[in-house]
Order: C-alpha cells, then sequence, then structure tokens
C-alpha cells in the first residue's frame, strides 16, 4: 500500500512517500480503507521526535482518520464491512499513523461517521474539536452560564472552542485580530476583542467584572499573571499549547481565588475520555455546527510539504486535508 513514513525522526524532508506491507489487524481491530487525513501540530513534534513516544520504524505518520470499514476482528464488534468511520488517535504509543491507504484501528477507538457528512470536512475538524471538547469539559469542568475566555478564538483549536461553548450554553469572550471578528461571532462569541488592544485586560474586566470562570489560550503565550488577574473566584485555566513555554506562575493570587491551572494533551486523552468527545463531535458534524474555516484538499504523497508549510505558519487556520492519490 502508499503510505507516508519516516524511517527516523527528522524534519519534514524525512517524511517519504512510497509503498508498505500492508498492516495486519489484531482481534479487537478493526482494517479501515482511508478516504482523507489531515496534518496537526502534534504530528509533527512526534514526526520530528520532540515528544517521544512509542515507534516503530518504518513509521506511518499523522493521528487523524476518515474511511470505511474493510474487514473487523472476531472481537471487534459494533462494525461491519463497509462502514463509514473515523478515528483520531492514531500515530501514538505504539500505534501506527494514518497517512496510509490502509490504516489498522483498535475498536475502542473507532466511531461511526454520521450519514452525510463529507470525509474531507469530518477530517479537518476531529483534531480541533476534540481538543476544545476535552479543554473545556473534561478538564475546564465548563458549565452552561459561565464565562470562557478563549485566546486566539480564530485559528483551528480557538473556532472549535468558542463554537463548543456557545453550543452548551456558555457566555464567550473571544480574542483575535480585528479582521475576524465577524467569524467568532458566528461561531456563537458573545464580544470579540482584539488581542492587540493594550487596553486588553481593561476590556476584559468591563465585559466580565466579577472575573472570567475559564480561560484557554490556543496561542500557547501562557501569560500566567495576566490570565490569573482575570480568573474569578474558583477559575480555572487550561492549558493546551506552548510546548516550549516557561511562563511565572503567581501562586499567591492563584490560591486566594481558589483557582487551578490545568495542562492537557490529547494524545493522553483516555478512550473514555475520547468516546465522550467523539459523541459530541458526530452530533454537531450531522448538525452541520463544526465546519473548518478553509480547507485545502492535497493528495498524500504531498505529506512532507504539508508539514513544511505547518511548520512555517504558512496556513494561518487553513486545514490541509491529504486524500489517498488513488481517489484524486
Amino acid at each position: 500500500m502508499q503510505a507516508a513514513y519516516i524511517d527516523d525522526f527528522g524534519p519534514p524532508d524525512a517524511i517519504r512517500h512510497g509503498e508498505l506491507p500492508p498492516p495486519v489487524p489484531g482481534p479487537t481491530d478493526v482494517l479501515v480503507d482511508t478516504l482523507a487525513t489531515t496534518v496537526n501540530p502534534v504530528d509533527t513534534f512526534i514526526r520530528a521526535g520532540t515528544w517521544r513516544t512509542g515507534v516503530a520504524f518504518p513509521f506511518v505518520v499523522g493521528r487523524d482518520l476518515v474511511g470505511t470499514v474493510a474487514s473487523v476482528g472476531p472481537g471487534a464488534t459494533g462494525f461491519a464491512v463497509g462502514d463509514r468511520v473515523w478515528c483520531n488517535s492514531l500515530g501514538h504509543e505504539g500505534r501506527q499513523g494514518a497517512a496510509a491507504e490502509r490504516a489498522v484501528v483498535p475498536v475502542d477507538r473507532l466511531y461511526h461517521l454520521p450519514d452525510g457528512v463529507r470525509p474531507t470536512d469530518a477530517a479537518a475538524v476531529l483534531h480541533p474539536s476534540a481538543t476544545g471538547h476535552l479543554a473545556l469539559f473534561t478538564h475546564g469542568r465548563l458549565r452552561a452560564g459561565e464565562t470562557v475566555l478563549v485566546a486566539g478564538a480564530a485559528g483551528n483549536v480557538g473556532s472549535a472552542l468558542v463554537a463548543l461553548a456557545a453550543e452548551t450554553g456558555a457566555r464567550v469572550l473571544a480574542t483575535a485580530r480585528a479582521e475576524d471578528e465577524e467569524h467568532c461571532l458566528r461561531l456563537g462569541a458573545t464580544a470579540v476583542l482584539d488581542y492587540r488592544d493594550p487596553r486588553l485586560p481593561e476590556r476584559i474586566r468591563e465585559l466580565s467584572p466579577h472575573g472570567v470562570d475559564l480561560i484557554v489560550d490556543t496561542s500557547g503565550h501562557n501569560d500566567m499573571t495576566a490570565a490569573v488577574d482575570l480568573l474569578a473566584f474558583r477559575g480555572r485555566i487550561v492549558l493546551l499549547a506552548g510546548l516550549r513555554s516557561r511562563p511565572v506562575l503567581p501562586v499567591g493570587p492563584l490560591y486566594l481565588k481558589d483557582g487551578s491551572v490545568t495542562g492537557f494533551v490529547i494524545s493522553r486523552a483516555t478512550t473514555a475520555e475520547l468516546a465522550e468527545a467523539a459523541r459530541t463531535l458526530n452530533r454537531l458534524m450531522a448538525a452541520g455546527r463544526l465546519r473548518a474555516r478553509a480547507v485545502e484538499e492535497r493528495p498524500l504523497s504531498t505529506a512532507a510539504e504539508a508539514h513544511a508549510r505547518l511548520e512555517k505558519g504558512e496556513l494561518n487556520g487553513r486545514r490541509i486535508v491529504l486524500l489517498p492519490d488513488r481517489l484524486l
């Protein structure tokens, strides 16, 4: 089968596109014919060896998969040949990735794709939306009526955060560029503030004088001094970006507010947490509520180029979806 893979950790051009033996599923696995995959920042960390995890070379890159069931192991119940399915947790802890014509998926990491949802549309939102769900609800404990501040709200994860928080009945304050205001408002933001405004903290306090219940910063800057100052009593800060950031944490003000700071990475989410997020994603995808802002379809053979463009910051909210060359 054709696959995008690496023989060792390295830069984007370490990715090869060529023939590999087809994967062999185990008794509780499902073999899936790939229809679409994509490239996420975590994929670049694993490819480069920045984040070490179990890898067997040659290693197929990529975590997100949308496809059609080709075969089902005797212990993999709930799926049948021909079902359209998705997974967003391949390429980690010994699991081969999704950037191939076929992939093996453990049955507890596989979900049905709702009728009417295009594979390309699904692949573009799986990782950002599941990340957003885990940040808001699993780790952020967001409830209806609370106020959440989403920093970097116009990006892929930021947009998902706004849509998911608004859908659950939270009040969403978003920071983004002024030119992205309409986009954030369409997603459900209550107010959109220009992150370049020198009076930004003051404006947030004007909108939420009793403080913010939950803060999620997708930019990775993680200014803990400013964030703690904006927190409400028993407010929460969830960290999900900034692999190399080393901010100062103002411990005194944090504990006087009964506040908390929690970090998480989706790759370490449990199968139960991923399944809970999948139920929400499926409901919102079926309703047309989760859509990427811009999608660029490219052949799987351009995976190295896609990694390079993502690392250079050239995508600006655009999602690259990779399709097996045979489908183009």
